[in-house]
């Protein structure tokens, strides 16, 4: 290489180091893009107090329901609350007492949800996969069924079917005859399981489901399975815990088709709330 080619050569070679270790450009600003929650929102469902009645703070609510006008409890008794018991009866309004029909050995069973059905009342246990079924007027115990649901947690009706919850995000309908499933829902928000299905109450066709540990109930579409709307019960469990500082969650719906009413509960709260929302 000759002296005026190095000489160049070596130039360039300086001109591209210095224009290399020269200040960046500044980079372009990408705006990011704000995210879109398509999800359909649940509708909420409102609801008004239209009285209040008082409920004995040693029942530990499972079942819930009216039948010929009469508001029935069913209730358990977990091991660590030696105050409660495993039973059923009607409810005096006035005092919140319960008229004992049956009652089960607490040592044995841990009774649940209930639901009156062609002269009869069903009544679900809690891991003992055994149902009781009681004579619907004298409350005689006149035989039992077996269930394949690892638990049992609540019971309804659609006249037709007992209609039961195990604490999983699946209802199950029984022949009240065989006790054989007639079918199974499985209940989803927005393509998302619900869990924890707890006391059920069926209300001019759709079945409405307390959430085990909240203060939701979730209206479901029985043909589907899917949530349709959902009720916050929160500022009527801290009116109660006020009065009752032990209670535990709400639990318990009940419906009279006769004055079309619903009364509402939680275990071990002391009282019931009669409240109005569009059925």
């Amino acid at each position: 290489m000759n002296f005026k080619y190095r000489i160049h050569y070596f130039f360039s070679i300086a001109l591209v180091v210095l224009m290399s270790c020269g200040p960046e450009k500044p980079k372009e600003k990408i705006e990011e893009q704000p995210v879109v929650d398509n999800t359909p929102k649940i509708p909420e469902i409102k609801f008004t107090v239209e009285n209040q009645y008082p409920h004995d703070i040693t029942s530990f609510t499972e079942g819930f329901l009216f039948h010929d006008n009469v508001l029935f409890e069913s209730t358990g008794s977990p091991d660590n609350l030696p105050q409660t018991k495993s039973l059923f009866g009607s409810v005096d309004l006035k005092t919140g007492k319960i008229d004992v029909k049956a009652e089960l050995d607490r040592n044995v069973y841990f009774g649940e949800g209930i639901v009156f059905l062609n002269g009869k009342i069903f009544q679900l246990t809690y891991k003992n996969q055994t149902g009781f079924i009681y004579d619907g007027k004298t409350y005689k115990n006149i035989g039992k069924f077996n269930y394949t649901n690892r638990e049992g947690w609540g019971l309804t009706t659609d006249g037709k079917s007992l209609i039961m919850s195990d604490g999983t995000s699946y209802i199950t309908y029984l022949d009240p005859t065989t006790f054989s499933v007639v079918k199974t829902l499985d209940v989803a928000e927005n393509g998302y399981v619900v869990e924890n299905l707890n006391e059920l109450e069926y209300i001019k066709g759709f079945i409405y489901a307390n959430i085990w540990t909240t203060n939701t109930i979730v209206k479901i579409d029985p043909k589907t399975g899917d949530v349709v709307g959902k009720m916050d019960l929160t500022t009527l469990q801290y009116e109660s815990k006020v009065r009752n500082p032990y209670l535990a969650e709400t639990n318990g719906i009940a419906y009279d088709s006769v004055s079309n009413k619903v009364l509402v509960t939680g275990k071990l709260w002391p009282t019931i709330y009669e409240i109005k929302f569009p059925l």
